[in-house]
């Protein structure tokens, strides 16, 4: 079958972890006020979801708790990440039953796509009617509400999920690139279309581009010139074309491999205390490498400041050592972040990337090194790794992790820096 005829699925939950707290309080999100966050952050908490009925009385998710109109009376339920994985497990399952894995490419927590060609003449049914026995059997078992894209490619699935089925009263739409030119050619604004951020709106305004027609017709040369290589994407996407499946997605082998993590602090601190944070980032991270079987050589920090400018700062460092050791790995980080951090200027945010990572078998040191030492850090990180991996991630701490501006042993309750839901 030629890739012309395929057909993909975008399902999508419909304001999941909102959807998820009142079908565990068999409410119906669309006639319930509630909104997913912490109070303990006081007035200034972000809602992390909101339920139709709240979002059809012009909230927004991601609002603050200050911004809720008052006069709209509503249920707050503390995040419950451990819970929300488990919801997203049981979709998963139902996925299941009916397609294999190897044409599922699970996009986020609450989001696949799917592709669906093959399975519509095995079950013989129509696309239409496909999605809609996925997303009634999420309501009927999970009671989680859903909508979906249906195209001819991914991008177009994408597209139908994210601007059609909202209108559709089915919430399912479809898309083929006929129906994308001639219905959403003229679309505005064009940062609802899927990759097209503000800055990369904001680049196409300056040449009077506005709409995916006037992309599709615009100088190709003048697009290669201003946005390189990613100039393909735009116009492919412009007028409606994807090449991408999933099989090419669960194919795809980075050349280069790199972990990093960023932290917002929860207040400004000053220098001394956003160091400490900084090298209980760098030694959960250095965890992590041991754990993964990785070694690196090469260390990005940044930091962000929390006065009127919110500048990023950044900093590298080449280390002489192959290592995933903190012990090697402490000193070279303290010297970059006093390199590079304000002693006068609030931080608010810290991040660091680990790159150009090598499998462990590449691990070296200089002819000073004590192969003893050395030795003795790695049963010590295999012996705290494994009581984490038996008693949580809390169960060994060291002694910077107890003083009281250190945030590792509440980032340890946390999944994706949102409240676990478990004590």
């Amino acid at each position: 079958m030629s890739e012309k005829q395929r057909v993909f699925f975008v399902i999508d939950m419909k304001t999941f972890f909102a959807s998820v707290e009142c079908a565990e309080r068999g409410l119906d999100p669309f006639e319930t006020n509630l909104v997913v966050a912490d109070e303990s952050r006081g007035e200034g908490g972000i809602c992390l979801a909101v339920s139709p009925k709240m979002k059809a009385q012009g909230v927004k998710n991601r609002c603050r708790l200050f911004e809720i109109p008052k006069n709209i009376k509503y249920i707050i339920a503390k995040p419950r990440m451990r819970k929300y994985i488990e919801y997203t497990a049981e979709i998963y399952g139902i996925y299941l039953k009916y397609i294999d894995k190897n044409d599922i490419h699970v996009y986020s927590i609450d989001e696949c796509f799917i592709d669906a060609t093959d399975y519509l003449k095995m079950y013989k049914i129509r696309a239409k009617a496909f999605a809609q026995k996925l997303m009634g059997e999420i309501k009927e078992k999970l009671h989680i509400p859903s909508t979906a894209g249906i195209g001819s490619n991914m991008y177009l699935a994408k597209i139908a999920l994210d601007i059609t089925a909202k209108h559709s009263p089915d919430f399912i739409g479809w898309l083929t690139e006929e129906k994308y030119r001639q219905n959403l050619w003229k679309h505005t604004p064009i940062t609802d279309f899927w990759g097209i951020s503000t800055g990369t709106a904001s680049r196409l305004a300056r040449h009077n581009i506005f709409t995916m027609q006037d992309l599709a017709h615009a100088n190709e040369d003048m697009l290669y010139k201003e946005f390189g290589i990613n100039a393909e994407l735009l116009i492919d996407h412009a007028w409606g074309k994807e090449s991408c499946t999933i099989e090419d997605i669960k194919n795809y082998k980075t050349k280069k491999k790199s972990i990093s993590n960023m932290q917002i602090l929860p207040k400004n601190y000053n220098f001394e205390d956003a160091k400490l944070v900084m090298k209980e980032m760098i030694q959960s991270g250095c965890y992590r490498l041991y754990r993964d079987g990785y070694v690196t050589q090469l260390l990005h920090l940044y930091i962000g400041y929390g006065d009127k400018n919110k500048e990023i700062v950044k900093g590298s460092r080449r280390m002489s050592e192959m290592t995933n050791l903190y012990s090697f790995i402490e000193k070279v980080a303290e010297d970059l972040f006093d390199d590079i951090a304000s002693r006068d200027r609030p931080i608010r945010r810290i991040g660091f990337d680990f790159a150009d990572l090598r499998s462990s078998e590449h691990e070296s040191y200089d002819f000073f090194t004590s192969v003893e030492k050395v030795k003795k850090e790695k049963k010590l990180v295999e012996s705290v790794l494994k009581l984490q991996d038996k008693y949580g991630k809390n169960a060994v701490l060291r002694g910077m992790d107890l003083q009281e501006n250190a945030t590792l042993r509440e980032r340890n309750k946390l999944i994706g820096g949102h409240n676990s839901g478990e004590s």
